[in-house]
């Protein structure tokens, strides 16, 4: 039974840094305790994890000071990436601190798999659990599918929310029980996420360094062999080659020069033309995205592996760049109508670039009609509804903390 003050839910992080799955299970926590309904909490493994060649501090990170400002209670592990921990291995004093706070819970919900190897350690409380997923391929996640089929196999499961249907087609073929599988894709706050007035617009392209008549294209990714950045750079050498009047911007954890990964791919692909450089734009984290997209005639993806449902391809649509997405995961549904989806051929990528932007104007109208179906409001719903009918399920009595 749930008390008055409401269903109580812990979220696990393996920590705070930055990707597409941390920004939006941090607006379902923030939006589903901001609707007074029930009262959300997070609990990080991790303080700091270095990825991306950067190391990652939680209290720096944009998710955890939005959760804080909405009045979300985060606590930590306090672990380190750059520690000697046995991943698999929880102290006595860490199991403690997490039991602690799930016992003050009644819903445990996991971001993606890997937490789920501290729900899997004999101290911890029975809670029900509810798992989210945000990638189509289970095999790449390490222990981490062991973890998630073992959590189902004791019967801590109570459901596995899937981002995206590939999500949910992946995880069946991998052993995951059909009837634990629910599909909420991914949504969007439409008021952060929106187009902007032409003099905005030149605005914010001045801003960034970006001539008002450029063709501008949005890179939105962490440097990870799943986003294929070596791509996204040969398609740019392509397509500034072609277009003088082109530029390419990169945003993203480890998407600066500083990062020698970056450095290498960009060297390497201008090595005969280190002028179109000059029209190359490296910004890192941004913590304004819904600018920078909204300065964009295109946002891009390159990925080869591990999308389900991304949302830079959602955000950059719904501030008016048209998408364009090799073909990964959900991508191709997300921008049916109203994007592109090409090969992995950099030739084939970068003229469907030019294409997409020479037909911005024209697909205004179905960018428009497509705002509703990526509401957050919908998606709020459902997670919503998810946890209630878990917590309900398990017929749990929580006290006051």
């Amino acid at each position: 039974m749930i008390q008055r003050d409401g269903l109580r839910a812990l979220s696990l992080y393996e920590g705070f840094f930055s990707g597409g799955a941390r920004a939006l299970h941090s607006t379902v926590v923030a939006g589903l305790h901001a609707a007074g309904r029930q009262k959300h909490s997070v609990l990080s493994i991790h303080r700091e994890v270095r990825r991306e060649a950067t190391l990652q501090r939680m209290v720096d990170d944009q998710r955890y000071r939005a959760l804080r400002a909405a009045g979300v209670r985060i606590s930590s592990l306090g672990r380190s990436s750059d520690g000697d921990h046995d991943p698999q291995r929880f102290t006595e004093a860490e199991m403690a601190s997490a039991a602690r706070h799930a016992a003050a819970a009644h819903v445990v919900v996991s971001l993606k798999e890997q937490p789920l190897r501290l729900v899997n350690q004999a101290g911890f409380p029975d809670r029900p659990v509810v798992a989210c997923l945000h990638r189509s391929d289970p095999e790449h996640s390490g222990t981490a599918l062991d973890d998630l089929l073992a959590a189902a196999a004791a019967g801590r499961l109570a459901a596995v929310v899937c981002c995206a249907e590939s999500t949910r087609l992946a995880y069946r073929a991998a052993g995951v029980p059909d009837h634990l599988l629910r599909v909420i894709p991914n949504g969007i706050n439409l008021a952060r996420f929106r187009p902007v007035s032409g003099a905005r617009r030149l605005a914010l392209r001045g801003a960034l360094a970006l001539p008002g008549d450029a063709t501008v294209v949005v890179y939105a990714a962490r440097y990870d062999a799943m986003k294929n950045p070596g791509l996204f750079v040969d398609s740019a050498r392509l397509f500034l080659e072609r277009d003088p009047d082109g530029h390419v911007v990169l945003c993203g954890a480890g998407m600066t020069t500083a990062n020698p990964g970056l450095e290498a791919d960009l060297r390497r692909a201008f090595a005969d033309r280190p002028d179109l450089l000059d029209r190359v734009h490296a910004l890192g984290v941004r913590h304004d995205m819904e600018l920078v997209l909204a300065a964009a005639d295109v946002v891009a993806l390159t990925s080869v592996f591990g999308e389900a449902a991304p949302l830079c391809l959602i955000e950059g649509a719904m501030c008016g760049a048209i998408p364009v997405t090799t073909p990964v995961g959900d991508s191709a549904r997300i921008v049916d109508g109203i994007g592109f989806v090409t090969g992995f051929d950099p030739g084939e990528i970068a003229a469907t670039w030019s294409e997409a932007a020479a037909r911005r104007t024209e697909l205004g109208g179905a960018l428009t009609a497509a705002r509703p179906r990526f509401s957050h409001v919908r998606m709020l719903s459902a997670y919503a509804g998810v946890l209630e009918r878990a917590a309900h399920g398990a017929g749990l009595q929580v006290a006051r903390v």
